[in-house]
This record gives structure tokens, C-alpha cells and sequence, in this order.
């Protein structure tokens, strides 16, 4: 399967979610997706990003968004990190890399002066009709949420 691009149809691509889900992303039809890549479950910024799409969650409910976090910790994991932070959305586990590399976000990172293969933290938004409308990669946690809600309504308005 090649890399997603923008104007590209969700992918119908089998996930698994916390809360026993299991589903393709191509069945979001009718609601706006933000999906958002992630290193690693309880470490600071990836909490501190979770924390921001939860606090603004409602916003995006407001703005008929779905919301789902990914990486590649397991769903056990997840659902300890879900609870922890009484996240709304739930966290794909990526174990396989599967969605990773279909959305090209393992990176070379440099970590205590070894280099090795990591998620690049990065958004994706598909629109109602599952179309891939923007991306985000390299993303600072700092008004990154304000960032995508203000992409969303943009592309709301768009839509009336």
C-alpha cells in the first residue's frame, strides 16, 4: 500500500481502539477525522497533547469531528493512558506500524546520541466525505488543537 496524500480517500485499513474496537477508518463518513500520531503513552508531551485535544474536545463534537490518537504502544497501554487522563477519544494501537507507514510518519530520531526509528508527531484531518484535507507533521504541542480546530472550521464553511 503507497503513502496517503492529500485528496486521498481514507484508507480501508483494519484498526483496533481501546474499548475493544475494531474498525476501518474509511467508515467515518459523514464526520470530519482528526487522526494524530504520537511517540509514546504517558510521557510529557504526548500527555500534554492528549490533554489538549480532551480539554477542546467538545469543540471539535461541536464541529462533527471524531478524534483518535495513535501509536505504536499496545492497547493495554492505551486504556491505561485513556483512564489515566479521562481522554473522551479513543487510542488506536499501531503495534504493527501498519498505519505508521501508510501516513509516513516513522522518522530517524536522535535520542541520548543513539539514532533510532520513532513516530514524527503529526495530525491528519479527513473531511466528511473521508478525503484527506490537510496534514500536519513536525507538530509543537503548544496551539496545536487551536491549529486544527481553526483548520475545521475553515473547512466546514467550505462545505456549506
Amino acid at each position: 500500500m503507497s503513502k496517503i496524500a492529500i485528496g486521498d480517500p481514507a484508507p480501508d485499513i483494519e484498526v483496533r481502539a481501546t474499548d475493544e474496537q475494531s474498525f476501518s477508518l474509511s467508515d467515518f463518513k459523514g464526520r470530519n477525522l482528526v487522526l494524530y500520531f504520537y511517540p509514546k503513552d504517558n510521557t510529557p508531551g504526548c500527555t500534554t497533547e492528549g490533554q489538549d485535544f480532551r480539554d477542546h474536545y467538545e469543540d471539535f463534537r461541536k464541529l462533527k469531528t471524531d478524534i483518535f490518537g495513535v501509536s505504536r504502544d499496545g492497547l493495554k497501554s492505551h486504556e491505561g493512558f485513556k483512564a489515566k487522563h479521562c481522554f473522551p477519544f479513543d487510542l488506536i494501537s499501531d503495534d504493527d506500524e501498519a498505519l505508521c507507514k501508510l501516513f509516513g510518519v516513522i522518522k530517524e530520531k536522535n535520542m541520548y546520541g543513539k539514532k533510532v526509528l520513532g513516530i514524527e508527531r503529526s495530525t491528519f484531518l479527513f473531511d466528511s466525505d473521508g478525503v484527506l484535507r490537510r496534514e500536519f507533521r513536525g507538530v509543537k504541542v503548544a496551539g496545536h488543537v487551536a491549529e486544527v480546530l481553526a483548520e475545521i472550521r475553515q473547512l466546514n464553511k467550505q462545505k456549506d
